[in-house]
C-alpha cells in the first residue's frame, strides 16, 4: 500500500486562501498525482482532482455528505437542513422533490419568464449612461427566480433581497465583516422565507400547485412528517440563491463575448447547438465553484491508497474542468470543443458530477444552462451596448471569483425588430 502524498506544511488553509482555485492543482502537479493529505482549518483533508476521482467521489457507497462542510459554509451559503447535507433515504427524498422540480415545462416557464424580465430591464438601461452588469443581472435573477418559485416579492424588497443572496454566496470564503454579513443575509431571508411557508400552509398566500413553495410546503419527511418550516426555507433558498448565483456566468459570458469578438457573429444567427457549446465552454473555462467536499464512510483502499473512516475529502472542480488529460488545450477558450464532447458525467464537473438523481449533483444545473442561453441570446440578438474602458482581470485566488470592475456596460439600446436574427 503507498502513502498518499503529504504538503510538509502543519495546515494549509493560507495557501488556500492565497491560491483559491488552484489550490489543489497545483500541489497535484508539484507532487505529480491525483491525490495528496494536508491538513486545512487543522483538519485532516484528502484532496483529488480527474475524472477518475471524480467516480471514486460520486461512491454513495463509501462517502456520505453529513459534516462533511465546515460550519461557515453552512451558516453562509449552504443553510442547516438542506440537502447538500443528507445521506441515504433523506437525501433520496429530499433531492427527488428538487427534481420534480425540473421537469421540461417549468424549465421553460423560468427561461420564459427571465427573458421577459431581460426585456424590461433592458427598457430602463436605455435610461443610464452605464449599467454595473454583475449588479444588474442580480436583480433580474432574483425577480424571476421568486416569482417562478412562487415566492411573492415585494417591489420594495427586491434590492435588500438580492444583496443577502449575493452576499450568501460571497461569505463562505470570506474573513471578518463579510462573512458575518452573509451569515445575517441568510438569517433575514430564512426568517422572511419560513413566514412565507407559513402563508401558504394557511392558504393566506396560495401558491400555484407546481411550483417550488407548494411543493415544499406540504412535502414530508421519511417518517411521513411535513418538513419544519426552517427547513424548507432554507430549501427554498437552495432553488432561488443558486440561480441568482447564475449571475457570475452570464457576467464571465459577456466578458467572453468581449474578450473573443468572433464568436459574437456567429452567435447572431447560431443555432441552439451553438448557443450551448458557448454556455458549457463558459462554464468550463470560468472560475465558479472551486470544489465540493464529503466524508469517508468507511475504511477502504483505492489505487493502493487508504482512505480512513472519518476523513475529509475534497474533490476539484475547477481543477478537473482543466485537466490536460481530459481538454485540449484547457487554458483557451474553445466552445467547439463540445461538438465531440461525449457528455461524461466525470470529466466535466462546473457545478458537480455524477448522476442528478442519484448523487449529490447540482439539481438546477439544466436551468443553468437555460437562462444562460436566454441571457446570451439577448446580448448577441437582442441588444446593442457598449464596453467602456475599465478593469476587466479577475483574480483565481478571489472565491468567488469576478471581473474587478463587476462589467460595465453603456450606451444600451434594444436591436429593432426587423435587425433581429
Amino acid at each position: 500500500m503507498s502513502n498518499i502524498p503529504s504538503s510538509p506544511w502543519p495546515d494549509s488553509t493560507l495557501a488556500l486562501l492565497l491560491d483559491g482555485y488552484e489550490f489543489i492543482s497545483k500541489r497535484c502537479r508539484r507532487y505529480d498525482s491525483d491525490l495528496f493529505e494536508t491538513r486545512l482549518l487543522l483538519q485532516k483533508v484528502i484532496c483529488m482532482q480527474g475524472e477518475a476521482a471524480a467516480q471514486l467521489f460520486y461512491d454513495n457507497d463509501r462517502f456520505q455528505r453529513q459534516g462533511a462542510m465546515p460550519q461557515r459554509v453552512i451558516k453562509t451559503l449552504l443553510g442547516q437542513g438542506g440537502v447538500q447535507g443528507l445521506d441515504g433515504e433523506a437525501h433520496r427524498r429530499r433531492k427527488q422533490m428538487f427534481m420534480s422540480l425540473m421537469t421540461p415545462e417549468r424549465i421553460q416557464d423560468i427561461a420564459a419568464l427571465t427573458a421577459e424580465h431581460w426585456c424590461a430591464a433592458i427598457m430602463t438601461w436605455e435610461n443610464r449612461d452605464t449599467v454595473v452588469f454583475f449588479e444588474a443581472v442580480n436583480d433580474i435573477l432574483c425577480r424571476a427566480s421568486c416569482q417562478w418559485a412562487g415566492v411573492p416579492l415585494p417591489e420594495s424588497h427586491v434590492q435588500q433581497l438580492t444583496k443577502d443572496l449575493v452576499a450568501m454566496v460571497e461569505a463562505p470564503a470570506a474573513l471578518g465583516l463579510r462573512h458575518w454579513q452573509g451569515r445575517l443575509a441568510r438569517n433575514r431571508a430564512e426568517r422572511w422565507l419560513a413566514q412565507g411557508v407559513d402563508d401558504v400552509r394557511a392558504r393566506v398566500c396560495p401558491a400555484l400547485e407546481t411550483s417550488a413553495a407548494h411543493v415544499m410546503a406540504w412535502q414530508r419527511d421519511q417518517d411521513g412528517e411535513l418538513l419544519d418550516r426552517k427547513v424548507i426555507a432554507v430549501e427554498l433558498l437552495n432553488i432561488i440563491r443558486p440561480i441568482v448565483a447564475i449571475g457570475r456566468f452570464i457576467v464571465f459570458m459577456a466578458l467572453a463575448l468581449h474578450e473573443y469578438p468572433r464568436y459574437r457573429q456567429m452567435l447572431q444567427a447560431g443555432s441552439e447547438e451553438e448557443l450551448t457549446w458557448f454556455v458549457q465552454e463558459v462554464r468550463r473555462f470560468y472560475p465558479f465553484f472551486p470544489a465540493v467536499a464529503a466524508v469517508v464512510k468507511q475504511e477502504f483502499v483505492w489505487q493502493g491508497y487508504r482512505f480512513p473512516q472519518g476523513r475529509w475529502v475534497l474533490l476539484d472542480l475547477y481543477g478537473t474542468d482543466h485537466d490536460p488529460r481530459l481538454w485540449e488545450q484547457p487554458e483557451a477558450f474553445q466552445p467547439e470543443r463540445f461538438r465531440s464532447w461525449k457528455g461524461s458525467a466525470f470529466d466535466f464537473i462546473p457545478q458537480g458530477g455524477g448522476n442528478h438523481h442519484q448523487h449529490h449533483r447540482c439539481a438546477g444545473e439544466w436551468i443553468t444552462i437555460e437562462l444562460m442561453k436566454v441571457a446570451l441570446r439577448t446580448l448577441t440578438q437582442e441588444m446593442e451596448y457598449a464596453v467602456p474602458p475599465q478593469d476587466l482581470r479577475f483574480s483565481l485566488s478571489q472565491v468567488p471569483a469576478l471581473p474587478k470592475s463587476r462589467f460595465i456596460i453603456g450606451n444600451v439600446r434594444a436591436k429593432p425588430r426587423a435587425s433581429r436574427v
